[in-house]
């Protein structure tokens, strides 16, 4: 496995560019674009190679891995407390527990975005 691998790398199409557009999100915000997708993740890839072999030469350390992560499937969210409430009040609505409600509303509201 090469160092780059182990960051996760988006390439996106973005309607303001009219291009697609690579990033690695958590350490190197857009920084290629083009009209071929498949030529900018591979631009991208040389990107994330540079930035590794700077880090190194400065000998830094190189940012966490996010390519592969796991997740438990739980997190901490701290709201106020009248959103605690409007949620609770949605959620024995729908006849659904809070943490089940809010599971829904987030997977919708990401799925579509």
């Amino acid at each position: 496995m090469k160092d780059h691998d182990k960051y996760f790398k988006i390439v996106e199409w973005s309607e303001e560019d009219h291009c697609y557009v690579g990033s690695v999100p958590g350490w190197i915000g857009k920084c290629c674009h083009g009209d071929d997708e498949h030529k900018v993740y591979g631009e991208l890839c040389n990107i994330v190679d540079e930035w590794i072999n700077i880090y190194k030469q400065d000998a830094l350390a190189l940012p966490a891995a996010t390519a592969g992560k796991s997740y438990s499937g739980k997190f901490i969210l701290r709201i106020d407390s009248e959103l605690h409430k409007a949620l609770a009040i949605k959620a024995l609505g729908a006849n659904e527990s809070l943490n089940i409600y809010c599971q829904r509303i987030l997977k919708q509201s990401v799925m579509t975005h």
